[in-house]
C-alpha cells in the first residue's frame, strides 16, 4: 500500500553524461513514468509535433505564463525561452503518475524551491576522461565545441551537492537500476504514506 500521489524526478547531469539513454530506458521500464513536455518560443523544427515534442508558445504567451506563475522554470538561451508548464506536470502527478523533467541545472534549482517535493538526482559520468571520450565519440560536433562543453560540464558538477541524490552513470543498466531503487525508496519515505497511515486509523477507529 503507498500513497497514489504521483511523484516529481528531476534528472541533470553535464552534456556526455548519458542522461538521455538513462531517461529513455527508465521511460521504456515503467509505462507509469511519464517525460514531460517543455514549452519553447523557437520554432518547429522539420517533424517536431506540437504538444508533443515541445509546447511551441509565442513570445508574449510565454511571458504571461511567467507573470501567471504557470512555469515551474524557465530560461532564455539563445534569444529563445525554455521552461516547464506547470499545470501539466501537476495534473499528471495529482492523477498518480511519475513525472522525469530532463533539465538543466539552473531550471533544476527552480524546482528545487517551487517544489520542495520534487527529488532532484544528478548523474555524474565516471570521470572527466571518460566524458571527454564520450563527447569525441559522438562526432557530432568540432573540438573547440567539445572543450567548451567540458568547461561547462565542470561547472555544472559544482552543483551536484545541492540535488537529493548523485549517482555515477558508469554503465547504462547499473545507472538505471539505482534510480530504480531510489524512485521506490521516495514512494516509501513516512512524509509521503502519511495519507496512508491516516486511512488505515480512521478505517481501526469506524470499526
Amino acid at each position: 500500500m503507498r500513497n497514489k500521489q504521483g511523484l516529481l524526478y528531476v534528472l541533470s547531469g553535464p552534456s556526455g553524461c548519458g542522461k538521455g539513454t538513462v531517461v529513455r530506458e527508465l521511460l521504456d521500464r515503467n509505462e507509469n513514468i511519464f517525460l514531460s513536455v517543455s514549452a519553447t518560443t523557437r520554432s518547429p523544427r522539420s517533424g517536431e509535433v506540437h504538444g508533443q515534442h515541445y509546447y511551441f508558445l509565442s513570445k508574449e504567451q510565454f511571458e504571461e505564463q511567467i507573470a501567471a506563475d504557470g512555469m515551474l522554470e524557465h530560461a532564455n538561451y539563445c534569444g529563445n525561452y525554455y521552461g516547464t508548464p506547470k499545470e501539466a506536470v501537476m495534473k499528471m502527478c495529482r492523477d498518480g503518475k511519475d513525472v522525469i523533467l530532463e533539465i538543466e541545472v539552473q531550471g533544476a534549482l527552480q524546482i528545487k524551491k517551487k517544489c520542495p517535493e520534487a527529488v532532484l538526482i544528478f548523474i555524474l559520468p565516471p570521470s572527466l576522461e571518460e566524458l571527454s571520450r564520450r563527447l569525441i565519440d559522438r562526432n557530432t560536433e568540432d573540438m573547440d565545441t567539445v572543450y567548451k562543453r567540458l568547461s561547462k560540464s565542470t561547472e555544472e558538477m559544482q552543483y551536484a551537492k545541492e540535488y537529493d541524490y548523485t549517482v555515477v552513470n558508469d554503465t547504462v543498466l547499473e545507472t538505471v537500476n539505482q534510480i530504480v531503487s531510489i524512485m521506490e525508496a521516495e514512494k516509501f519515505r513516512s512524509k509521503r504514506m502519511l495519507p496512508v497511515i491516516d486511512d488505515i486509523l480512521t478505517t481501526k477507529e469506524t470499526k
